[in-house]
């Protein structure tokens, strides 16, 4: 599966700078799943899991406290006022 690259980025630092395949998260409209070559957009989060599809078919779970994601061409951007790791 192709990948991009994807920033996770909370008040107090980066959380996670890499490629991923997959990410999953809740937005305002409900579940979103974004994939390499998706449309550019920007859209407000809700709060709830988000997955982080990795390229060695690995799943990384954390929990976003609202926030914005901001997809375009080069970069997936999750903003967050707090994003913490459910497991590692």
């Amino acid at each position: 599966m192709k990948s991009f690259k994807l920033q996770i980025a909370a008040p107090d630092g980066l959380r996670y700078d890499g490629e991923a395949t997959q990410l999953s998260v809740r937005g305002i409209a409900g579940d979103l799943a974004i994939l390499a070559g998706h449309i550019p957009f920007v859209t407000a989060l809700k709060d709830g899991e988000c997955r982080v599809y990795l390229e060695d078919g690995k799943i990384r779970r954390a929990h976003a406290k609202g926030g914005m994601l901001i997809v375009s061409k080069e970069t997936v951007r999750l903003l967050s006022s707090d994003f913490e790791w459910t497991e590692e």
